[in-house]
């Protein structure tokens, strides 16, 4: 399954304010993580703060105090085609997680160490923005902007589409099997390049394996409403220049 946000609707705009972040501007690479996991020893730590080299300020401007109310659309994939890969099994998971306040991954807004408070709302959300704005002395129509080009995601929404599961283990032994019948009229050096190419690359997953690429959008509030459903506007990446 996956979901794709259909509207959020500003309760509270927030106002800006500027401060300073330490940051860093190397990455460890998979090479180094892997050593690490042998040896940690032989790997040099990233530094940050203190004047260390591999640590940088950056001076930011972000929002603060802000509430917003975000409705979604949750849909399966092309890989729902077990009986109990129904849409309402999935609903109903995402209800009882939020209404308890799990989460696989903290949100965050806009970076992941500005973590959000959330909570489940029953009401139609027209209604529930209109409750909230009423307690806070404020018409619930009030906010109009155009912010111009934003970042929609990391991933093409139409990417999403296809899926993506790790094969579950009588699944990976079918494989293997039918891999092994395969071999059965070949000659034996074929079928020994053929299992070493099988050992490099083992089937372990199914779907669509999907590269992080940047998706934007021509955002606009209004009457505090941002409408982003990709059905309802046009995303932009840079390969496609828009579907």
């Amino acid at each position: 399954m996956f979901y794709l946000i259909d509207a959020i609707r500003v309760v509270k705009k927030g106002r800006w304010f500027s401060f300073r972040r330490n940051e860093v501007i190397k990455v460890i690479s998979l090479d180094s993580a892997r050593t690490w996991m042998r040896d940690p020893d032989k790997v040099v730590p990233i530094q940050a703060g203190g004047g260390a080299d591999d640590g940088t300020q950056r001076n930011m401007l972000a929002l603060q105090e802000v509430e917003y109310l975000i409705t979604a659309e949750v849909r399966t994939t092309a890989l729902a085609d077990r009986r109990d890969d129904r849409l309402e099994k999935y609903l109903a998971e995402i209800e009882r997680r939020a209404r308890q306040g799990k989460c696989f991954h903290r949100p965050g807004l806009g970076m992941r160490e500005f973590a959000a408070d959330f909570e489940w709302v029953d009401v139609d959300p027209d209604a529930a923005l209109a409750d909230r704005a009423i307690a806070l002395g404020q018409s619930p129509d009030q906010f109009n902007e155009e912010l111009g080009l934003m970042l929609y995601d990391v991933f093409d929404p139409l990417d999403r589409a296809h899926g993506f599961r790790w094969l579950r283990p009588d699944e990976i032994a079918a494989c293997e099997r039918d891999f092994d019948l395969s071999l059965a009229a070949l000659k034996k050096a074929e079928q020994t390049k053929r299992r070493k190419e099988f050992a490099a690359s083992p089937p372990r997953w199914t779907g669509k394996l999907i590269k992080p690429r940047p998706a934007f959008f021509r955002a606009r509030i209004e009457k505090s409403k941002l409408d982003c459903h990709p059905d309802r506007v046009q995303i932009l990446t840079p390969t496609t220049g828009g579907n």
